[in-house]
């Protein structure tokens, strides 16, 4: 009997050490799982932004394409009212001094006379 129950102890103890293994064996596996998760996660992550980097970089892109064409429009706008602004400038200091003697003529040249619709009392 006593090798019976010493066998029992080795069978139990056997048992135990196989169940330990197994929980062993669980537990790394749901570690390997975590890491290959957690893995996953920053290569998604990774994916990710360097997605958003493109989609930055051509939306930066487009937009200095049409800033671009638009800020040579504003350009050409603001130059071309310089010289409209330019060109008036020197026609007034052009005709200045003509228009000021016409004024001036116009003011002390005064000729008295008789309006047309004014009648006489008889």
């Amino acid at each position: 009997m006593a090798s019976q129950s010493q066998g029992i102890q080795q069978l139990l103890q056997a048992e135990k050490r196989a169940a330990e293994k197994v929980a062993d064996a669980r537990k790394s596996e749901s570690l390997g799982k975590a890491r290959r998760l957690k893995q996953a996660k920053e290569e998604a992550q990774m994916e990710v932004e360097q997605y958003r980097r493109e989609q930055e970089q051509e939306f930066q892109s487009k937009q200095q394409a049409a800033m671009g064409s638009q800020g040579n429009l504003s350009a050409e706008v603001e130059q071309a009212t310089r010289r409209q602004i330019q060109s008036m400038q020197s026609s007034q200091q052009h005709s200045r001094e003509g228009v000021l003697a016409q004024l001036l003529g116009m003011v002390c040249d005064i000729r008295p006379q008789i309006h047309p619709n004014y009648r006489i009392a008889a």
